[in-house]
């Protein structure tokens, strides 16, 4: 996933870090700015991850409706076929595969890892892999979605 680590993983009441990356459609953004209007899910992720297949398909429903921001650990060619795979359709960042700046400044061990932001740049909550409650909390599932408990990241 990450050559190197860092720092520990940034946990709730943490501030989101300053990392400026770029739009897979062009153009950079800043972390902290995009982040201090909130609330917003930041959801890294890499395109090989079985786990991450799962589950930005669900964490697509909730595009219009909430902010989503996914950050890709992968090139742009890899991103793009990604989202047309699983019909991605929410903005998505490029962490550069060289240094993997934003991962590490995050303190990324697993992916998905999403992260709630909340008003004012902070986070809000931290979920790793995919968790059933928590994303039924969000507002990704719907009744008769026949989805596990838990997956490790």
């Amino acid at each position: 996933m990450m050559r190197h680590r860092s720092h520990k993983q940034l946990a709730p009441g943490d501030a989101v870090p300053d990392v400026r990356l770029r739009w897979l459609d062009g153009g950079e953004q800043s972390l902290g700015a995009l982040s201090v209007d909130g609330p917003i899910l930041l959801t890294f992720f890499k395109v090989s991850c079985p786990v991450c297949q799962f589950a930005l398909p669900f964490l697509q429903r909730l595009h219009g409706v909430q902010r989503i921001i996914g950050i890709s650990q992968n090139d742009e060619e890899d991103t793009r076929e990604f989202n047309r795979s699983f019909g991605l359709t929410f903005p998505m960042l490029l962490d550069p595969e060289d240094d993997f700046p934003a991962s590490n400044a995050f303190g990324i061990t697993h992916v998905p890892t999403t992260f709630v932001i909340e008003r004012g740049g902070r986070i809000g909550h931290v979920i790793e892999g995919w968790n059933r409650q928590e994303m039924d909390a969000l507002g990704a599932l719907r009744e008769g979605d026949n989805v596990p408990v838990w997956k490790a990241g």
